[in-house]
């Protein structure tokens, strides 16, 4: 099983797929607001490979929020959050919100290498997602005021032919998303960000070794 984390992090010292990837799973409105401003929050997020099941799982949330107006609220994601001045790198933000999300020990992952950063302008959050693993499977601890569920998704389960879907979105105000890309896991919805940033990692690990 290790086979197909060496080839995971030698793929991700290689130039990543970046904007083409991830935009290849935006709706058409996202992908006229690539413009990172001036004065973005800096968040960083965990995107985490454990051993579960004679196969490789990922770990996501479904957020919850005691912010009526969150537009995140209620969506899948990856474990993450904003970016403190006590963090030294956007790879201890990743790791310590991890932890404080879902309990996740930062001693016992190791770091594999970046995806591309992602701007998200509803909330104007500029995110840079760390990939890492564990070689054993976590136990996850949700922290229930900000993680209604814990996802543990089989990694083969993106890669199957009809795993990316497209459907009418309803978000907010009323307002319908057309043809939105977008990933079903487990009942849930995957899409917005997470579904961009899962974009480009699996073309990071195309024709990785069984």
């Amino acid at each position: 099983m290790l086979d197909f984390i060496d080839h995971l992090q030698e793929r991700l010292a290689h130039p990543l797929p970046g904007r083409p990837a991830q935009y290849s799973l935006a709706h058409a409105d996202r992908q006229d607001r690539s413009v990172i401003p001036d004065n973005p929050k800096l968040a960083g997020v965990l995107v985490l490979f454990y051993p579960k099941d004679k196969g490789w799982h990922l770990v996501l949330i479904e957020r919850t929020s005691k912010y009526a107006q969150d537009r995140h609220k209620g969506q899948i994601s990856f474990p993450g959050g904003r970016h403190e001045e006590s963090d030294t790198s956007m790879i201890d933000t990743a790791l310590r919100e991890a932890e404080e999300e879902v309990g996740v020990n930062p001693s016992q992952v190791e770091i594999l290498g970046p995806l591309s950063d992602l701007y998200i302008p509803v909330s104007n959050f500029h995110v840079f997602p760390q990939v890492g693993f564990t070689t054993e499977a976590p136990t996850f601890v949700p922290q229930p005021t900000e993680v209604k569920s814990i996802l543990e998704v089989p990694f083969d389960l993106f890669q199957m032919p009809d795993a990316l879907q497209r459907m009418d979105m309803p978000i907010y105000d009323g307002i319908i998303l057309p043809n939105v890309p977008h990933f079903k896991i487990f009942g849930k919805v995957v899409w917005g960000a997470t579904a961009m940033m899962l974009g480009e990692l699996l073309e990071v690990v195309k024709g990785h070794p069984e």
